[in-house]
């Protein structure tokens, strides 16, 4: 059986896509992750939230709040 953080630990170094709260889709390399789920992301871009997901803004690293989070694509 696979567990979740044993899938996130498998990720790291590996680009995600993760869907927030508000309609918000961000992609980017992830850098770590803790209990809380709470994720470090690095080279990440905002897309936006049409058919095409061209980049809205970019960040070279950002950390995302766990309770924000409503899905990660691994």
């Amino acid at each position: 059986m696979t567990r979740p953080f044993d899938e996130l630990t498998k990720a790291l170094g590996q680009q995600v896509l993760v869907r927030l709260k508000g309609d918000r889709i961000v992609r980017g390399t992830l850098a770590s992750f803790d209990v809380h789920l709470n994720i470090i992301l690095e080279n990440a871009e905002e897309l936006t939230n049409n058919e095409e997901q061209s980049v809205k803004e970019k960040y070279p690293k950002i950390m995302v709040r766990g309770d924000n989070i409503i899905f990660i694509a691994l």
